[in-house]
Parts: structure tokens; sequence; C-alpha cells
């Protein structure tokens, strides 16, 4: 018994002497007397002998077993330092990726951004006819978003003092100081090449060119008009109208007539959208030194005037889809109710300036929208007949069709074909540039006669 308890006196002071050679955060003294106590339940039987050599080599196998179990505890307190610090890093990586990837959203406008996609994607479908590329139109749809996150971006970099004055945006990335000017300029400069490049390796040079000029003329003229001239809002007018006209050229590589109409739309919607808006914040614009429609108008009225006006130009533009073929005769009935819809809101905030009916007119634009962009998508004829517009050289200059298109037209209008001595096909475009009042900026079909 002494020669046991002697053993394990020894084994304990090698225990406790290799326990000071280690720097671990673990208390390892109380690690190392639990494996003490196990490991003389499990081997106290080789302490206990009849010779002093067995004594020995027993006692010096039992000091090499409680080394082992140290260099053990040892090895489970450094790995749980290991992934306590990579657990932490990781904490952070993620935390910071959460920070730039929230300002990056922000920074981008990330909802007004998809509405952009949005109309795009179906500009690109009108613009597909019968058969639709869905890589073509993902490549579109990427492009857009990151064209118009730059150009957004770039907007608020060129207003962060503006921005820092309205409540509406003094909590942006750039006013409440979450991000840098350089950061954000960088963030701009990358995603707006990366979105016209693939544009132009994905789609075509017509969509890039598109997409590069919709950025410049919304970041380096319709940004600096906002403080000069209320005209701003005309030219912000024909930013929102250029995306779905990309995504018709993505899809057909030209710009036809029948590409006009989507784009019409959001041109002429644009204008009572923010018409009301203004109204609703215009102490805000007023504090940001932006020069609106509605701040040179007190009284409001002449302000509901020109939404009233646009709200009436979006009326014959069922009628234009139907009679140019791209929709069918109910998207012609729907659209003319929506409008007028719209148009009734309008006159009601003409008839009692309030905020109120500012808001409701503001309501009633943000579900025309969609609700016309879907019913054109719905009641969209699937043909093809269109492309041919994009032909013509000439007013009334003759040009040849592709046999097969050519033969689906004549059978479709047979009025319209004639055939030459050698058999070839002659087709003339249905519709002709033209203009006509009170719709200077939506072309007018013309029929030349037979």
């Amino acid at each position: 018994m002494w020669r046991r308890t002697n053993s394990l006196s020894h084994f304990t002071q090698l225990a406790s002497s290799a326990s000071s050679n280690f720097n671990c955060h673990l208390n390892l003294q109380q690690t190392f007397l639990r494996l003490l106590q196990i490991s003389d339940v499990d081997h106290g039987y080789g302490f206990i002998s009849r010779s002093s050599s067995t004594s020995v080599v027993q006692s010096s196998d039992t000091s090499k077993l409680g080394v082992s179990g140290l260099d053990r505890v040892r090895a489970i307190g450094c790995t749980a330092d290991v992934v306590d610090a990579t657990t932490f890093r990781a904490k952070e990586v993620v935390a910071m990726a959460s920070r730039y990837g929230r300002c990056y959203w922000e920074l981008s406008k990330a909802k007004l951004s998809m509405l952009v996609v949005a109309t795009s994607g179906a500009g690109y479908v009108l613009g597909s006819g019968s058969t639709v590329d869905l890589a073509g139109l993902c490549y579109t749809c990427v492009g857009t978003m990151m064209v118009a996150a730059s150009a957004n971006t770039l907007n608020q970099v060129f207003e962060v003092k503006n921005d820092a004055m309205m409540n509406r945006t003094k909590r942006r990335p750039l006013p409440s100081g979450r991000i840098t000017v350089p950061h954000a300029v960088t963030w701009a400069s990358s995603v707006g090449l990366a979105g016209t490049a693939l544009l132009a390796s994905k789609a075509n040079l017509l969509a890039a060119g598109l997409g590069a000029s919709n950025l410049f003329l919304y970041a380096f003229v319709y940004t600096p008009l906002k403080q000069i001239h209320p005209v701003n809002t005309w030219v912000g007018a024909v930013v929102g109208a250029i995306p779905p006209l990309m995504g018709w050229a993505a899809a057909s590589g030209q710009i036809s007539l029948n590409g006009w109409i989507l784009p019409a739309a959001l041109y002429f919607w644009q204008i009572p959208h923010f018409m009301a808006l203004a109204y609703l914040c215009r102490d805000d614009y007023a504090a940001g030194g932006y020069k609106m429609f509605s701040l040179a108008d007190p009284s409001g009225r002449r302000t509901a005037l020109v939404a009233l006006r646009n709200c009436i130009y979006l009326i014959p533009l069922g009628y234009m889809a139907y009679d140019w073929g791209i929709t069918s005769g109910w998207f012609c009935f729907e659209s003319t109710l929506l409008a007028l819809a719209i148009s009734g809101t309008a006159v009601s905030f003409l008839l009692n300036r309030t905020k109120g009916t500012a808001r409701r007119m503001f309501h009633a634009s943000l579900l025309y929208l969609p609700v016309f962009m879907s019913g054109l998508m719905f009641h969209r004829t699937y043909d093809n007949d269109h492309h041919s517009l994009a032909t013509e050289t000439t007013k009334g200059k003759m040009v040849i069709s592709h046999p097969t298109t050519a033969r689906h037209q004549e059978s479709r209008n047979p009025d319209k074909v004639k055939h030459t001595k050698d058999n070839r096909v002659m087709s003339r475009p249905p519709v002709a540039y033209a203009s006509v009042a009170p719709f200077p900026f939506l072309p007018a079909p013309v029929y030349a006669s037979s």
C-alpha cells in the first residue's frame, strides 16, 4: 500500500510539473487529477507488486500514460481556442458582409431597380415573338439590374448633401456616414461597367448602348437638372421609358414601331405618378433644394392639370396595341378601363387638391403599371410580323421579306403583298412612322393606300 501511495505521489508531481509547461486557457490541474483518478481505478493493480523492479516498471509505465493524457488535454484546449477564434472571425466576416450588403442594397435603390428590370423583361418578352429565350431574358435582366444600380448609386453620390437635409433620405448610407463616397463611386463604376459588358456580350450592342446612354442620362443629366429646372421630371420620364426598349432591342436586335407601346405607357405614367409624389413631399423637396414643378405651384392646380393630361394620354394605348397586332381585343378594353380609373383619381385631385387625393392618385399609379404590363403579357399575340417593321428603309419603299414570313403574312393580309415576275414576294410595312396631336411623343399608325 505504501508503494501504491508513493507511486501515486510521484505521478502527481510529474503531472504538476508537466502542466506548468503548457500555455493554455483551460484549468489543466483539475482535469489531470480526474484523469489520475480514472487511471488509478483502471490500472491500480499495477501499483502493487511483489518486487521493487516490477513496481518501478509499472510506475514508469503509468507516468508515461499520465504525460499522454496531458498531451490529449492540451490538444483539446488548443483546438477549442482555434475553434473559438475561427468562429469569431467567421462572425466578423458575416457581419461585415451583411453591413456592406445592406449599404449596396440601399445605394442601388433595389426596389426601384427591380421595377426597371420588370419593365425591361416585359419588353424582352414582347420583342421575342412566340419563342422566348430564357437564358437571354436572364442575361438581359441581370445586365439591366446592374446598370440601374450604378445609375442610382451615382445619383446618391451627387446628391449626398441634399439628401442629408431631407427627412426622407437623410438615413441613406452616404448622408448617414455608413459608407464613404469613394467606396460608393467604386461600387457604381464596377457594376455599371459589368452590366454594360454583360448586355454587349450576351444580348447585343444596341441593348448595351441603350443601357449606357440611360445611365449617362440619369446620372449626369437628370440628377443635376433636379437642382436647376422643373423640366427634370420630363427628362426622368424619358429615362424610365428606355428600359423596356432595351428589352425589346435585346430580344429582336432592332427597334421597331410596335416596340414603343410599353415605353410610351411608362413615359405618360410617370408624370402623374411623380406629380403626386412631388405634391406629397413638397416640404422635403424644398428643404433639399430641388426645383420641382409642384414647388412653383402653391395651389396645386397646375400640378393636377399636368397629371390629368398625361392620364388621358394613356387611354388610346390599348387600342394602338390591338390595332398594331401586339395584343388581342380584350387588352384594348381592359387598358381603357384602367386608364379611365387613374384619370378619375386625377380628376378627384384636380377638384380637391389635398394630400389625401394626391395619395389616392399615387396609389392608383402604383396599381396601374403592373396591371398594364400583366395585360400586355397575357393578351399578347404570338405573331412575328412586327419584326418586318424594322426592315423599312424609306417611307413607301418596297422590301423583300423572308419567304416563310411572307407566306404567313400573305395568308393574314393578302391585300398587302404582291408577287413579282420571278415569284419573289414583295411586301411593304403596314405602318409608317408618324406623329399626330395630341400625342407628340407617340407614333401613330398611318396606313398607305393599296
